[in-house]
């Protein structure tokens, strides 16, 4: 599985992580040592460009040194757009949005180290994407512990290639992975390298009394928060949010938002001064906040003709919508309608998360139950969002 004219990318990476803190438990630096992670990235990636483009690179388009150093920088690598195009169909620059990719090694390790595994424990990993997770898992617990679910037929063909390459067979499951029963289970760990509006009762059936389950919950693409939950013998799960943490949403959960903001906007119920300036928003916790506040709901960011910035939140399930416009003094005036006042609901958060002193996300606590998904911060956990599964 070494590949020798690699090998000094892979002890430098390992190095990196080791000096970060991110990786911190020799077997899994020995992992992150020996798998190859060009293997992961064929037939190409895409990298930012101008005007929010993307340059589609592949390892026979250019030096192979420039394709180590892309290989092993510490950053999120784009391996698919629009969930079809590769970098290896396309010479010029193309618009899209990413829909596989390889996460930064430093996310990646940091999960793994995370998840807290033992020799001979059996895991689920939720999201293959280019399997160099799957790789380093293997390498870690040995292949007939590891099975891996990916939606996409193509990305989780293209994986099963790397993972042989590297020398690698798993137990490689076709499925958005969610509501399912992969075999073998019940499994002593989960991870998803995907987000999630909530963590799937699925995931808790699946999963052994004091196993874990590591995943991403939230519904926006930023401002969400990586839970960390321990299966209890009830068929409950409970624990707290350990971090910050962005992942492409699973696409079963991903929400399209309507093309035509602007007219569904149009008509407003309400209309008042923002008690909160919506540029909160920006700072990760209150973000994360505002998604337990009023789940389902989508963020957008807008420039209106004049620059003036504008902010948009949509819940297509209950057709409501706030809008929120800067004035010329410099305040924010807040457009509302349909039976839910979103921004009402958010900033009633917000205001009753800066009274308890703005605590911070790690002291986010979530118990999860077949019925509800109940979310509790602060001190006396005085804050308290209950979801309740429909």
């Amino acid at each position: 599985m070494l590949l020798p004219e690699t090998a000094a990318h892979r002890r430098a990476l390992a190095d990196r992580l080791v000096a970060a803190g991110a990786l911190r438990d020799p077997r899994w630096q020995a992992a992150v040592e020996a798998v190859p992670r060009e293997l992961f990235l064929n037939p190409g990636v895409f990298l930012p460009a101008e005007g929010g483009r993307w340059r589609p690179v592949t390892a026979l388009g250019v030096a192979a040194g420039e394709w180590l150093d892309i290989a092993y920088s510490d950053r999120s690598l784009a391996t698919q757009l629009d969930c079809h195009l590769t970098a290896d169909e396309t010479a010029d620059l193309v618009s899209g949005i990413p829909t596989s990719s390889s996460t930064t090694p430093m996310t990646v390790v940091g999960m793994l180290e995370d998840l807290e595994v033992s020799d001979g424990q059996r895991v689920l990993e939720i999201g293959t994407g280019t399997g160099y997770s799957t790789a380093l898992l293997c390498h870690r617990l040995g292949e007939d512990n590891v099975t891996t679910v990916e939606v996409d037929p193509q990305v989780a063909a293209r994986a099963d290639a790397a993972l042989e390459g590297a020398g690698f067979s798993t137990w490689t499951v076709t499925g958005d992975g969610l509501v399912g029963h992969p075999p073998r289970a019940p499994y002593d760990r989960v991870i998803a390298t995907c987000a999630v509006r909530r963590i799937p009762y699925a995931w808790i059936r699946q999963t052994k009394p004091g196993g874990i389950i590591l995943a991403t919950v939230g519904s926006w693409s930023y401002g969400t928060g990586l839970a960390k939950v321990v299966v209890n013998e009830e068929g409950a799960a409970q624990g707290r949010i350990i971090g910050c943490s962005a992942f492409m949403h699973a696409r079963s959960q991903s929400t399209a938002l309507p093309a035509d903001l602007s007219a569904r906007t149009a008509y407003a119920d309400t209309k008042r001064l923002a008690k909160l300036p919506p540029t909160v928003l920006d700072e990760w916790t209150p973000a994360f906040l505002a998604q337990l506040a009023a789940p389902g709901t989508q963020l957008v960011s807008a420039r209106a003709v004049n620059s003036s910035q504008q902010l948009y939140l949509i819940d297509s399930n209950r057709e409501s919508f706030a809008t929120l416009a800067e004035d010329d003094t410099g305040g924010w005036v807040v457009r509302q309608g349909g039976p839910v006042a979103l921004w009402d609901v958010i900033e009633q958060a917000l205001i009753a998360w800066l009274d308890a002193g703005e605590p911070e996300l790690s002291e986010v606590s979530l118990r999860i139950s077949k019925a509800c998904h109940t979310y509790t911060m602060g001190k006396g956990r005085t804050l308290r969002w209950d979801h309740y599964v429909q």
